[in-house]
């Protein structure tokens, strides 16, 4: 694609990165064929070569974003499927991050939208505020339908309080900042991510990835310092906050490598690992950081790339069950990770089923089955009478987002691969399987 930024444009190194993927893409439109919001509305200015060209002509002419761009713009989920699917290695990721700041910066958004963006923001990445959060939800859950029906920002609340769970998760048993000892001979050290609405939303995820690791000879560490990884504010362009939460966690981490040396820093979460893996070019013009963010990066796996690596032995379980496999897009478009969770499940004894359409966003995409609340609803039955036509005993994901979407859609209990591979090898069964039409398993 040709380009017409001005040298003194090309002189701030964002607007030069973005000239670079911007000239990469030669119009084929083959990004077209995956994306998800073009499938379902037709329009070529919600697919990613329309908005290429929007973003294109937002920057070289230097200007505010419109409605028309935010429009749009809001719409993309950020999935990354085109990136997939592109032949001129166009890295749309980070073109569409970049627009996203520039839209923060330069457009102001009607106040009932700041006032729920603002909300999230400063709820979501703090376990502490999400548990005193979610009390609320709990109240108010019976009006989401009534809200959900006025339209407009009430949709949007609506949204909010629908996925709310129906009754408060628990604590998890193991919290930081700790170190938790391996309980076979020692093999190594890992940091793991505990994330921030994950562990409110679903805390046996890391318990079981703790017995799991331990069992296999790791020393796990939980730091003290960690913070949410920034992907929340990040894909809402608030890119100084994400940035913020990088260098704590860079800081973080550095800290655990220096005072005892890691093999990886694991997550459990495929959308915080798709960011995590981001922070060296997140912070690569920054000279006090970069250095120490590309360590962390090329440090970060997901807990399936770095479980596939290891012996785990024999399953102590049969796990005589199928399973539907949805591969969230931070994991298959975003890391590349496709073929390891598959084959994880498979060694402990599951039929694993691929899902139909697997590449289409299930519509979490972060908050935007929030603020998108209409297209999440007809990405997430799609996805779910995908996943059903594959008959399977329960879903295994990799995503909490995409577990609380899915779950929301489906009588299926939707549980984390990890947690399936825990209970293969050894750990308590998780929740969800007394929902499944089986006889126990002893």
């Amino acid at each position: 694609m040709q380009t017409n930024f001005t040298p003194e444009q090309l002189a701030d190194p964002h607007v030069a990165d973005a000239e670079k993927i911007l000239r990469k893409c030669v119009h084929c439109g083959f990004c077209t064929a995956t994306c998800p919001t073009f499938a379902l509305l037709g329009d070529e200015l919600d697919s990613p070569r329309g908005r290429i060209y929007l973003i294109k002509d937002m920057l070289e002419n230097n200007r505010p974003a419109d409605e028309k761009v935010v429009k749009h713009i809001d719409r993309c989920l950020s999935c990354l499927s085109c990136m997939t699917t592109c032949p001129s290695g166009v890295h749309y990721m980070h073109l569409v991050d970049h627009a996203r700041a520039h839209i923060e910066k330069t457009y102001r958004r009607p106040l009932t939208d700041r006032l729920i963006r603002s909300l999230l923001a400063a709820v979501l990445p703090y376990p502490g505020r999400f548990r005193l959060a979610l009390v609320g939800a709990f109240a108010a859950r019976p009006f989401a339908g009534l809200m959900k029906s006025f339209g407009g920002p009430f949709a949007k609340l609506g949204a909010m309080l629908d996925l709310a769970p129906a009754r408060a998760p628990g604590r998890a048993q193991c919290e930081g900042p700790a170190a938790f000892a391996p309980s076979a001979p020692k093999r190594g050290r890992v940091a793991l991510l505990t994330g921030c609405a994950q562990p409110v939303l679903a805390p046996s995820i890391n318990d079981a990835t703790i017995r799991l690791l331990t069992r296999a000879g790791y020393e796990v560490v939980l730091p003290k310092g960690e913070t949410c990884c920034g992907a929340l504010v990040h894909h809402m362009g608030r890119e100084e906050a994400a940035l913020a939460n990088a260098r704590q966690n860079v800081e973080a981490w550095t800290r655990e490598l220096e005072a005892g040396g890691l093999e990886a820093i694991l997550i459990t979460a495929s959308g915080c690992g798709t960011t995590i893996k981001d922070y060296g070019y997140m912070l690569k013009h920054d000279a006090a950081w970069a250095e120490k963010a590309a360590r962390v990066s090329g440090l970060a796996r997901d807990i399936t790339e770095f479980l596939a690596t290891l012996d785990l032995g024999a399953p102590v379980r049969p796990g005589n069950m199928t399973v539907a496999y949805h591969s969230a897009c931070s994991m298959q478009h975003g890391q590349k990770i496709t073929r390891q969770p598959k084959e994880l499940l498979k060694a402990a004894g599951f039929t694993v089923k691929d899902v139909p359409e697997g590449h289409l966003c299930c519509g979490s995409a972060g908050t935007y089955n929030i603020l998108q609340p209409e297209i999440a609803t007809r990405l997430r039955d799609r996805k779910v009478a995908n996943i059903e036509k594959t008959k399977p005993d329960l879903i295994a994901a990799g995503n909490i987002g995409c577990m609380t979407q899915i779950g929301k859609g489906t009588g299926l209990p939707v549980i984390h691969t990890a947690e399936l591979l825990d209970w293969a090898y050894g750990g308590p069964e998780p929740e969800g399987f007394e929902r499944l039409q089986r006889q126990p398993v002893h």
